[in-house]
């Protein structure tokens, strides 16, 4: 079987919908709504942002500058639909989510 991983997407369409936690429980991507499965485990943690390769400055108290939040979900466009997984990520201080990939279920990637 071939897996064809699309390449990660940054763009503004993306829009997550969370529960009152947080947690994804869908994504609306490219026209599709891609609904999380209930019944598979979300992965949730968070990384660091590299601050000194960005020269970012902040005032004191301006907030969290380096953590990034990650989701890994089990998603389907549809009742019948293959489940796929999705990693998405939150930049610090940002209010906007990124599909930094989606693929087969079966499969992990990373993005390069």
């Amino acid at each position: 079987m071939t897996t064809i991983i699309e390449a990660p997407t940054r763009t503004n369409d993306l829009q997550v919908r969370t529960d009152p936690a947080g947690k994804p429980l869908a994504i609306r991507h490219d026209g599709r709504i891609w609904l999380v499965d209930p019944d598979t485990e979300s992965q949730h943690w968070f990384g660091r942002d590299a601050w000194w390769d960005t020269r970012r400055t902040a005032a004191v108290g301006s907030g969290d500058l380096v953590s990034i939040e990650y989701w890994q979900v089990q998603v389907r466009s549809g009742t019948h639909s293959a489940l796929r997984t999705a990693t998405l990520r939150r930049n610090p201080l940002s209010t906007h989510w990124l599909l930094d990939n989606i693929s087969d279920a079966d499969e992990t990637t990373e993005e390069e």
